[in-house]
């Protein structure tokens, strides 16, 4: 029997345009469960409690996480079957529109460029808690530099910064929660209300409508930005077909673990009528609910601590964004969406003029000389946020044409090496949800007596440049939408020399385990 070895092999030494397969299974783990622990949980859960209320805040979250969990079956389907670093733009391009897959290449490298100098800019306000009098620019440059050198050296060593980061962001939620569930048992006592006093406050448990709703969605969605990760990394994984699934599979626990309960615990804990709860998430980036809590439990350090779990995030953020961003431009100057140059590899196969050019562009971040670090975070906040629900909404769409050709050329999907659930429904309602709170973001700028145009761009601007870059290349290559019927199916080409009838997979089915 013949046994596929093109997307499962063992690590081995790369060629000149090769990534090195070097990434184990306990770094892809916990870039998958640390991608989504940042400062949109530790910081930002508190503007969506103040803003939609205890109950609307944990509603929001769990439908959005239920979104997330999709789009992550539906990228772990294509990531085991056909794992490329450049996973998004060349499942787009095979299973979409090749334009499509131009467009959502280069919207997800500039998408995650600006991640890197959002926490590099956000690193300043970290920073400004204990050394206040220091100009911010030169942590954002410190801290540009060090997430250069964590990717310039080798993938393992990114896979290993990632992997120490994850841990202390897991370390510090376990440990609220912890707390948190102690002080709601009375074993601690934090001096306030505890079951559910807090939701009976003013107008909690849900507070305000579904406009008030829709715009919480865009700050709880930029907390979970980063789960998709995990699918730039199985182009370098020791072996995708086994680690992609068991890092996808972590994705509903870890949503309902660090998500859903830490929102659930604060919300029975602080009134979202607190002062100190974020009403704007940037308003003092040091302060936390996370801190509040551990602060009611008379833990007088937790200020200190968590800033410190806070600057970690934001690095692991920036690293994480800076290793993504190089291997998407790395993959589309491989196909040729891009100049050759940013293809080419170093010894450690590092795509070393691609992370350039990334760190090149995260310089947005030194902005912040000329303008307000706080208002230069909150533009390109919302760039990267609206970029991100592009780049879901390419997932969900990718891996429904996907399975659809799969299935009518004759392909059994017991042959996928792991199989999304509840499909057409998880692709199907991932989109669906993507697109609302897409276009819904903003929509009172549209509703006043002057359309408020500098909303509008604000958070719209991402939208026209990636229809943009897609209607050009539709217009100058003449790409036209990927028919059923003409879909190949490249992993299994490459299989089996180019003969990838239904009967050879079926044949090559790998052994169960």
């Amino acid at each position: 029997m013949h046994t596929p070895t093109t997307d499962t092999g063992a690590a081995a030494p790369a060629s000149q345009n090769q990534l090195h397969r070097v990434l184990k299974a306990r770094h892809l783990t916990m870039i998958a469960l640390g991608g989504a622990i940042g400062t949109g949980l530790f910081v930002a859960s508190g503007a969506a409690i103040a803003q939609a209320g205890p109950g609307g805040a944990l509603m929001v979250y769990l439908l959005i996480g239920l979104m997330v969990y999709f789009i992550m079956t539906s990228l772990g389907e294509l990531a085991t079957f056909m794992p490329v670093s450049g996973s998004f733009c060349t499942y787009a391009s095979r299973y979409v529109d090749p334009g499509f897959g131009f467009a959502l290449g280069w919207n997800f490298w500039v998408s995650w460029a600006t991640v890197v100098a959002v926490d590099v800019v956000a690193a300043q306000l970290v920073m400004a808690y204990w050394m206040p009098d220091t100009p911010g620019w030169i942590w954002s440059v410190a801290f540009l530099a060090l997430t250069f050198g964590l990717n310039a050296f080798s993938a393992r060593s990114f896979g290993e910064a990632e992997y120490w980061f994850a841990i202390i962001k897991v370390v510090a939620v376990l440990c609220f929660i912890a707390v948190g569930l102690a002080m709601l048992a009375g074993i601690i006592h934090g001096g306030g209300p505890v079951g559910l006093e807090n939701w009976k406050v003013g107008d909690a448990p849900f507070v305000g409508n579904a406009a008030t709703w829709v715009g919480v969605a865009m700050v709880v969605a930029y907390s979970f930005q980063g789960t998709e990760l995990v699918g730039v990394a199985a182009g370098e994984s020791e072996n995708p077909r086994r680690n992609v699934p068991r890092a996808i599979n972590s994705v509903f626990w870890r949503i309902l673990l660090f998500y859903v309960l830490a929102i659930l615990i604060i919300g029975l804990l602080v009134p979202y009528t607190d002062p100190q709860l974020l009403r704007n998430e940037v308003e003092d980036i040091a302060v936390s609910p996370f801190t509040l809590v551990f602060q009611h439990a008379g833990l007088l350090s937790a200020a200190t601590v968590m800033n410190a779990v806070i600057l970690t995030s934001v690095l692991s953020a920036g690293n994480s964004g800076m290793y993504a961003a190089t291997r998407m431009l790395f993959n589309m100057a491989a196909e040729g969406r891009a100049p050759a140059l940013f293809k080419r590899l170093t010894a450690n196969g590092v795509p070393l003029y691609a992370l350039m050019a990334t760190t090149l562009l995260a310089c947005l971040c030194l902005f912040s000389v000329v303008y307000s670090p706080k208002a230069v975070y909150i533009w390109l906040l919302n760039f990267a946020g609206m970029t991100e629900f592009i780049v879901w909404l390419s997932i969900a769409m990718s891996h429904y044409r996907f399975r659809q050709g799969y299935v009518k050329h004759g392909y059994d999907t017991a042959d996928l090496p792991y199989k999304a659930g509840l499909f057409p429904f998880g692709p199907l309602f991932a989109f669906v949800l993507c697109l609302l709170v897409t276009l819904g973001q903003n929509y009172q700028a549209f509703l006043a007596d002057r359309i408020d145009w500098i909303g509008v761009v604000s958070t719209y601007l991402a939208i026209p440049l990636f229809l943009g870059l897609w209607l050009g290349h539709r217009l100058l290559r003449k790409s036209r939408w990927v028919r059923y019927e003409d879909m190949r199916f490249y992993g299994l080409e490459a299989d089996y020399g180019g003969d990838a009838s239904p009967e050879n997979a079926r044949q090559a089915r790998p052994a169960p385990g």
